[in-house]
């Protein structure tokens, strides 16, 4: 984080503090190993941690610009554009002109990016479900994931207008 950023962070006390940072090196170890189970699996493609940003993005958005994808992804343009270009290698996205301004451009999960998404997502519920088998948290947990997802968004683009 840099010294901007820095100064954004609301100060916390220490066990608070602690406990934040706990939260987050669990988020790392989670993240980790909910990956190990859905690429060992034939069928899913394999994604370097920009492309799977660029493509949760991209499924949620889908027919976006690149500059939107860059400014939500945190990508600068030239790492995004060899981002694209691996992911239309692999088939997973397709870059259209748009319909409104034909200059512009458009990006699209394929069909196999859009079954390789589904596919991945239930290996990550199968593989998170046997770990754990309970829900009795899940609807509080997953709110505040979103909440620090946004929050931590909102702090690296710094109040930043989208293209």
């Amino acid at each position: 984080m840099g010294d901007d950023a820095g100064r954004r962070v609301r100060r916390v006390s220490k066990a608070s503090a602690d406990q934040w940072a706990d939260f987050a090196d669990l988020v790392f170890a989670i993240s980790r190993e909910i990956k190990f189970p859905a690429y060992v699996n034939p069928e899913a493609v394999s994604l370097t941690p920009s492309e799977g940003t660029v493509m949760r993005y991209l499924h949620r958005h889908p027919g976006t610009t690149p500059s939107r994808v860059a400014h939500a992804s945190g990508l600068q343009r030239t790492n995004l554009s060899t981002v694209l270009r691996s992911l239309e290698g692999k088939g997973l996205v397709e870059r259209r002109s748009s319909a409104a301004d034909g200059r512009e451009v458009e990006i699209y999960p394929t069909a196999q990016g859009t079954s390789n998404y589904a596919l991945v997502r239930k290996l990550w519920s199968e593989c998170v479900y046997a770990a754990t088998g309970d829900t009795a948290d899940l609807d509080s947990t997953v709110a505040l994931l979103r909440k620090v997802e946004a929050g931590l968004v909102q702090l690296r683009q710094g109040g930043e207008q989208a293209p």
